[in-house]
């Protein structure tokens, strides 16, 4: 019993505020997702990404293994996924990108802080900046037949991500007025990014529920076995190897519908899969934080 309380307790809070963002669009009020987006992705996640890299307390080498074992990570889990869309003659514009990147920011962020406190954020915000990267410069080329691997760096969150990294290499820090500032702006980040989804998941239709529900599945499972895998490979402490899972299981991200909606893919196909695999991961993820913590 205080096993599942103590789960109930890591869940409930990130599945609340998101159930705030769904039932205020459906109770009929107004919510600028466009605005909220741009402070998030432009100021809000930027502080929280620069100011926990700074003050983490991972040590250099687990965070060069816990990089490359991501990165090693996506390579598996983006043949896999190449495999699993050809095999069954689904559209590679569409699809691809979907099952590779999943929604490490706005769901895997505040389940990883509260399943393992700081330190697994730490090793969580690794996975989310090379989520970032790989949807802006990859996941626009799988979709729109064109990009620029200069686009990331015009990306606000990199740039955190690339300060956060210099300053915990050189274990610098800001003023304490300008870092005080910073996290309390970088604080917005999380609830914000949750209800935004909340929001999303609320406007979104799902058009082939069977088969949103299957490649949800397959997503995630396919998330978990890329993670396991490394996790085997590499020599990782076991916080690590949790964050590498949870992070890899994580539904599909509402980036896939807006870049799916911007070049002209199967938006509506892709809108499924995002309601579909967040809806499977409330079910699943106290599961799987259950194991993990264990």
């Amino acid at each position: 019993m205080i096993a599942l309380l103590n789960i109930f307790e890591i869940v409930a809070p990130v599945f609340i505020l998101t159930a705030i963002g769904y039932f205020w669009i459906k109770i009929g009020f107004e919510y600028p997702v466009e605005f909220v987006t741009q402070f998030s992705t432009i100021l809000a996640v930027p502080c929280l990404i620069f100011t926990a890299l700074m003050k983490t307390e991972i040590q250099s080498n687990d965070f060069i293994n816990v990089l490359v074992a991501a990165i090693i990570g996506y390579i598996f889990l983006a043949i896999i996924a190449f495999a699993f869309v050809k095999i069954f003659n689904l559209g590679l514009r569409t699809y691809l990108m979907p099952l590779i990147v999943g929604n490490t920011g706005n769901l895997g962020f505040p389940l990883c802080l509260f399943a393992f406190g700081d330190p697994g954020f730490g090793y969580a915000i690794i996975v989310f900046a090379l989520t970032s990267i790989v949807a802006f410069t990859i996941g626009i080329w799988v979709v729109a037949g064109e990009g620029s691997p200069m686009q990331i760096l015009k990306e606000p969150l990199v740039m955190g991500t690339i300060l956060g990294l210099i300053f915990m290499w050189q274990s610098w820090e800001t003023p304490d007025f300008l870092t005080s500032s910073l996290e309390l702006i970088g604080q917005m980040a999380i609830p914000m990014m949750l209800i935004t989804l909340g929001v999303a998941v609320a406007r979104l239709e799902i058009t082939d529920v069977k088969k949103s529900f299957l490649i949800s599945l397959c997503k995630i499972f396919f998330g978990i076995t890329a993670a396991i895998l490394v996790g085997l490979i590499f020599d990782l402490p076991k916080l690590a190897i949790s964050v590498l899972i949870l992070q890899f299981s994580m539904p599909i991200a509402v980036t896939s519908y807006l870049l799916a909606e911007k070049y002209g893919t199967d938006a509506n196909a892709v809108a499924g899969l995002v309601v579909v695999s967040t809806l499977i991961t409330v079910g699943i993820s106290p599961i799987l934080i259950a194991f993990l913590i264990t």
